[in-house]
């Protein structure tokens, strides 16, 4: 899994008819330390993310269609989580009650 942040949303009006219904986000991948990287990926969301939440997703292609619903989509990255808190090494990286006070 990589941690990201979701930058804005995909639509598209013409694609492959399995993917109906799918929300996709455009994340922008976050290092260890918090810092926006220069990588961008676009995942289905399979838990109601939104703009500048603090997000896991699983990357590949069986990974992405363990999760229910994407078992046939031709998805291969999947938001499956969103993050409260991140620490590294007993110091705080992330908070999504800070980042909305």
């Amino acid at each position: 899994m990589r941690i990201a942040k979701v930058r804005g949303t995909v639509v598209s009006t013409q694609k492959e008819p399995s993917l109906r219904g799918a929300k996709l986000l455009l994340l922008q991948l976050v290092d260890e330390q918090g810092r926006a990287l220069p990588e961008y990926e676009v995942a289905a969301d399979s838990v109601g993310a939104g703009v500048d939440e603090w997000v896991l997703f699983s990357r590949g292609g069986n990974a992405a269609r363990q999760v229910q619903g994407n078992e046939s989509r031709p998805v291969d990255a999947v938001v499956v989580a969103i993050i409260d808190t991140i620490h590294v090494e007993n110091r705080p990286i992330y908070s999504k009650k800070e980042q909305y006070r």
